[in-house]
């Protein structure tokens, strides 16, 4: 039954970050904010939920649901490092750096503020 939980979080959470990136797509951005904006997010919520978990008794489903499966499909590692490997290609080592910088600083922040938020 988790491995169902963790589908459809999956699922939602991919969605999601497909909405973010088709919304953001017409903006025709150099930098790629989509990903950056949907890893933040995710990172936010893995931190809320983290927290969350600390203080209450949340049933496994719901812990898979959102843990693993939702902010598993949100946020993602392969188009982040795609997109610094497109940037590095691409000979624009300003946005590399800055995208590599923001992404590991910016997702970190979220986490902690999740956590200090929801705690």
């Amino acid at each position: 039954m988790s491995y169902l939980f963790v589908f459809l979080g999956g699922g939602l959470g991919s969605i999601c970050r497909f909405g973010i990136a088709q919304l953001l797509k017409r903006y025709n951005f150099d930098f790629p904010w989509a990903t950056l904006t949907a890893n933040a997010l995710a990172c936010f919520i893995l931190g809320a939920f983290t927290a969350y978990v600390f203080k209450s008794d949340l049933p496994e489903t719901v812990k898979y649901f959102f843990m693993v499966g939702f902010c598993g499909g949100f946020s993602t590692f392969s188009t982040f490092s795609s997109e610094t490997f497109r940037l590095l290609q691409q000979g624009d080592y300003f946005y590399t750096g800055l995208n590599i910088l923001c992404s590991i600083l910016v997702c970190l922040f979220c986490i902690y503020l999740g956590m200090r938020l929801f705690k």
